[in-house]
């Protein structure tokens, strides 16, 4: 808290997020090396499309990999996107992030391939791109437009490959589902003007 009280200063933004993130990412790689240890029961969790006992596995999905290197290329975009978004709130994040990972899960078991298993937390990545690139325009705020700008210039091509249908064992499909997902959180979220000193948690 400031001095005041009223709101979190900077740098408690910045620790809480930091902390969330680095514990979100920490747990992606516990849940593989459990998964692998248990002989790859975990990818159990990852979502069939069209089939009703599978819509359980909609948020499980996004926790879950398919090998270290899976998780390991999620790891990276997911802390620094999650870190920024993060510092508008972490309840805000928080819903964020369940509106995506629940869109883009349940979006998945509609229209994604038959007998594919979906799953890892590239979807949400996606999704959070999307939100930080529009969420400073919505809100009409130049250092969330900078932000925005910032991470479109460094992981913008990535995004753009990621949706590509052309890739053998990437799902397009989450990708994009993701994306718009993030997008709309941006509208669905957006803060709206509020008086000197009230706390964004």
């Amino acid at each position: 808290m400031t001095g005041t009280g009223l709101e979190w200063s900077r740098g408690d933004r910045a620790k809480a997020a930091a902390k969330l993130m680095v514990g979100w990412v920490a747990l992606l790689w516990l849940l593989e090396v459990v998964d692998v240890a248990s002989g790859h029961a975990l990818d159990s969790l990852g979502i069939v499309p069209r089939t009703a006992s599978e819509l359980i596995d909609v948020v499980p999905a996004a926790f879950i990999h398919f090998g270290f290197a899976h998780v390991a290329a999620n790891s990276v975009p997911l802390l620094v996107m999650g870190f920024l978004a993060a510092l508008g709130g972490i309840r805000r994040f928080l819903a964020v992030s369940a509106l995506i990972i629940v869109a883009d899960g349940l979006g998945v078991w509609l229209i994604a391939p038959a007998h594919t298993n979906t799953a890892g937390a590239s979807g949400l990545i996606f999704g959070l791109f999307g939100y930080l690139v529009v969420t400073g325009f919505v809100e009409r705020r130049p250092l969330g437009v900078l932000v925005g700008l910032l991470i479109a210039a460094i992981w913008g091509t990535s995004i753009l490959v990621g949706l590509a249908p052309t890739q053998s064992g990437v799902s397009w499909q989450g990708h994009l589902l993701g994306l718009v997902a993030g997008v709309a959180a941006a509208f669905v979220f957006r803060r709206r003007a509020t008086g000197r000193g009230v706390a964004q948690v």
